[in-house]
């Protein structure tokens, strides 16, 4: 593939349950830390959930007091893994119309939208914030970093559940292929950390009521798992053209080679592997690599029995069983619409630093879990291309797949 086409990952960024920033989160990661937490004194008392990621710090204080109340917490997230990002790459010089953002989640502004509809219960209409609409539309953060950036090539929004941050950063992959932009700024994040939130997850049975230790309860692919722990953060990334990357003597982390989004049109909330297995087939012959060509799967395994197990079938279906599999949220919680675009950051810093992080909590494979899962301590390595799997309600499912740079 020629560097016109080839695209690089040349800065990372993010907020997450483990760190204020990516290199906190990271090392995090690499150390088996959790970032789940109980739940305060604050939070309802008859909720059947007691425990939850909130990010690591409060978001108010790595912004401008007068920025960040136009803002929803969702699109507070965004900016500050987006900046981070950003920096982090070198702030290209490109043509704004060159220039695009891509920001996925999948509930928005939520909190804006259930407080203001307390204050309109509560007050009247006159009460109500003259920035509640921009603070609780979906596409929010995108526009807002596309503003900061002066990006004019596109401020797009992919809204696919908890694939969604994965499926942004393959739409930048296709933006840039097709020549539509030469840098795209993509990622994913959620802010959703909400009584009424929690309860509608912990009604459909998917979230853990254990109330043991905080930090015990994410177990993906564990035998012990009982769903999972709704956490919140962001996740983002830099593309690159390689050519245009080149040019500007940029470094990289590693190349974006491949990339697929499919549905699995079951069901609205179950796992379908046969889907995932499409999903993962399709990313490896965009990447032009086979199965023996990945030794390493980030994999989306949020601790949910019946998930779980479907995508370690699809795993061992698309992959066999040599390749190493790791599970971040098991430190982190299930960001949803964030967490695929940090997992595609983890893969990426596992290629440039050789580590695989531990999956926490992982001691007894569960029914048919039949992978090399991570545990214990971190895996050295000399690691060449990892896999990313995403997936979400409504059939979603994205895998990415992230190489050296060489």
């Amino acid at each position: 593939m020629s560097s016109n086409t080839e695209v690089l990952v040349t800065g990372v960024g993010g907020i997450t349950p483990l760190g204020a920033d990516m290199a906190q989160s990271w090392k995090g990661m690499v150390a088996g830390e959790s970032g789940v937490t109980r739940l305060g004194e604050d939070w309802p008392a008859d909720l059947p959930v007691r425990v939850a990621g909130a990010v690591a710090v409060d978001p108010l204080s790595l912004l401008e007091r007068v920025e960040a109340r136009k803002w929803d917490r969702c699109e507070q997230l965004a900016m500050i893994g987006a900046r981070e990002a950003w920096r982090d790459a070198g702030e290209p010089e490109v043509e704004p119309e060159r220039l695009a953002v891509v920001i996925g989640t999948g509930t928005g502004g939520i909190l804006t939208t259930l407080g203001q509809d307390d204050v309109y219960e509560r007050s009247g209409p006159r009460r109500l914030s003259p920035y509640a609409v921009p603070m609780l539309m979906p596409n929010g953060p995108a526009a807002w970093v596309s503003m900061e950036l002066g990006a004019r090539g596109g401020a797009r929004t992919p809204v696919s559940a908890c694939a969604s941050g994965a499926e942004a950063i393959a739409m930048g992959l296709d933006l840039i292929r097709a020549g539509r932009a030469d840098v795209v700024v993509a990622g994913g994040v959620e802010a959703s950390l909400h009584p009424f939130c929690v309860a509608a997850f912990a009604q459909m049975k998917a979230l853990s009521t254990d109330d043991g230790d905080p930090a015990a309860v994410s177990r993906p692919f564990d035998a012990a798992r009982s769903g999972f722990v709704m956490a919140e953060g962001s996740g983002v990334v830099v593309l690159e053209r390689a050519g245009f990357a080149r040019a500007c003597s940029a470094r990289a982390y590693g190349k974006l080679a491949g990339a697929a989004v499919s549905s699995s049109a079951h069901h609205i909330t179950a796992s379908d592997a046969e889907g995932q297995v499409h999903a993962v087939r399709t990313a490896l012959r965009d990447a032009g690599l086979g199965p023996r060509d990945i030794d390493n799967v980030h994999a989306h395994a949020t601790s949910t029995e019946s998930g779980d197990l479907a995508e370690a079938q699809a795993i061992a279906s698309a992959l066999g069983g040599h390749v190493a599999v790791t599970a971040t949220k098991s430190m982190t919680g299930h960001m949803l619409g964030a967490s695929g675009a940090v997992a595609a950051i983890a893969a990426l810093l596992t290629l440039r630093d050789g580590v695989l992080p531990a999956t926490r909590n992982f001691e007894t494979p569960g029914a048919g879990i039949d992978l090399d899962v991570v545990h214990g301590e971190s895996r050295a390595g000399d690691w060449s291309a990892g896999l990313v799997n995403s997936f979400g309600f409504g059939g979603h499912n994205v895998s990415l797949v992230v190489t050296r740079e060489g």
